[in-house]
């Protein structure tokens, strides 16, 4: 076990970067085979900005690795943390690990990007798209991934764990990223079923509906208990769904200079 998570503490930048670039072009291959919905668009002119979008994260994440660097020596200086305090099995620790990023880093931070204002500003262009397909998982405006990244943090030092387990955490996440916004058909008992676990494309596909209620629902990344255990589970049929968001217009979708400035655009009123 320990030479397995030290793999991915040894594991260089290049290998993390063609691990995004298989995932992502995994999924969205198989998008034009098992696709869930029949879009009628220009595939590569949707993902001009959500890849542009994913660069600007990818340079930001660069002085956020400098930053979690640092964290990560503090931690081993000063045996901060409660996996410091516990003599568990190294298995049962990543499992904690995994399980408290999962929803710090997750859950919470994304529950609190739909309902804190300022917040819910950052986060409108994830949901903005109206074409949501696995480049989908790319978009975000930087200050949404600044905002992330310090839950990320957040939750590292709680747990006091060591790097091995956040960067295997990460290579799960970049993963369930993309398998959840992939344009892909599963067959509905096998969705059904792995989503009384973990976050399937179809049950987050409702978090994309352009209104409410679905779209303050379904806040999970990897499992779906934090869903289930605080109440915003939702499971119907994806039929229903309705890409977008109703308080900013669709035109606007693939327009990359105006979404890095919804935030700052007062015409588009928020909920709260």
């Amino acid at each position: 076990m320990e030479s397995f998570l030290f793999f991915f503490e040894a594991m260089p930048n290049w290998q993390k970067l063609l691990w995004i670039i298989l995932v992502l072009g995994g999924f969205w291959i198989l998008e034009g085979y098992y696709a869930l919905v029949k879009f009628r668009y220009n595939k590569w002119k949707h993902a001009k900005t959500n890849f542009l979008l994913l660069s600007v994260v990818i340079l930001i994440n660069i002085g956020f690795g400098i930053l979690t660097g640092g964290v990560f020596l503090w931690l081993d200086d000063s045996r901060f943390g409660i996996l410091k305090l516990l003599e568990l099995p190294i298995w049962l620790e990543l499992l904690l690990a995994i399980m408290v990023l999962d929803l710090i880093a997750q859950y919470v931070v994304h529950f609190l990007l739909h309902k804190v204002k300022w917040m819910w500003r950052l986060h409108l262009i994830h949901h903005t798209d109206t074409h949501v397909d696995a480049t989908t998982g790319t978009r975000h405006h930087p200050f949404d991934f600044m905002i992330r990244e310090s839950f990320a943090l957040i939750a590292v030092i709680i747990m006091g764990m060591p790097i091995a387990f956040y960067l295997f955490y990460r290579i799960l996440s970049v993963f369930f990223t993309y398998f959840t916004h992939a344009n892909i058909s599963l067959p509905k008992i096998i969705d059904r079923t792995l989503s009384y676990v973990f976050v399937t494309p179809n049950m987050h596909k409702f978090h994309h509906h352009f209104q409410l209620p679905w779209t303050d629902n379904n806040y999970g990344n990897m499992l779906s208990i934090w869903d289930r255990i605080f109440g915003t589970f939702v499971y119907q049929d994806t039929k229903d769904i309705r890409y977008g968001i109703d308080i900013v217009e669709d035109k606007n979708a693939d327009d990359f200079k105006y979404q890095l400035g919804i935030p700052f655009n007062k015409s588009i009123k928020t909920k709260n």
